[in-house]
């Protein structure tokens, strides 16, 4: 697996803003929105862009709306479009052993919800609590993108209930049955009864987000 690095560049792919200061003043958006959890008025637009006049936001909103960054609420507010969220990432990969040659000629973006997520009426985002799971490389503190779904294959982590209580582990089946397995040996695996205990899957974890302080 290969590490993909969000990037800055010079060169524009035609899928993104042809005019630098336009890049710069949807990146200024993006960070007001990010503060404030709302877009900015037209006047607040103007003032934190620099642009004296009406026409001129209206014109620079109007921009970003045909390129899907920007959309109007049914309250004729503006609100984030499908593209606010990208985020770029560099066309070579990071090694995580030897350096390699960077490589700085462009880059695609992405969404990181497009990316996790296939089926968003099936999928919530869960925070981890406990360190269960940290040989698979998950730790108290992420969130983890769950589909909900009433089966799994063998292998997959997953979200079980067992007695109304949550819990996530790997699904595990032997010639005793099902069992869940946790990905730290401080830790015993679960063998639900089905005479003592209610046991159901929730959903199949197929994502994981991070944020390091």
């Amino acid at each position: 697996m290969s590490l993909r690095a969000a990037h800055l560049t010079n060169e524009r792919s035609p899928s993104t803003l042809a005019d630098m200061a336009d890049q710069t003043y949807l990146e200024t958006l993006q960070d007001f929105y990010a503060k404030h959890r709302v877009l900015p008025s037209f006047a607040t637009i103007g003032g934190l862009c620099g642009l004296r006049s009406k026409s001129s936001v209206a014109a620079l909103v109007a921009r970003f709306k045909l390129a899907g960054y920007l959309d109007t609420s049914p309250g004729n507010r503006l609100k984030p479009g499908a593209r606010f969220f990208e985020r770029s990432i560099a066309d070579s990969s990071v090694r995580a052993g030897l350096p390699s040659p960077a490589n700085d000629q462009g880059y695609e973006t992405f969404t990181v919800d497009e990316f996790l997520i296939e089926r968003p009426s099936k999928t919530i985002l869960v925070r981890v609590k406990g360190d269960s799971m940290i040989d698979a490389g998950v730790f108290e503190g992420d969130i983890v993108a769950v589909e909900k779904r009433p089966s799994a294959d063998i292998g997959d982590m997953v979200i079980a209930i067992l007695d109304n209580e949550f819990t996530l582990k790997y699904l595990e089946r032997d010639k005793q049955g099902f069992y869940l397995r946790p990905a730290n040996p401080a830790y015993p695996s679960i063998r639900p009864s089905d005479a003592t205990q209610s046991f159901e899957i929730f959903g199949v974890v197929v994502g994981l987000v991070r944020k390091y302080d």
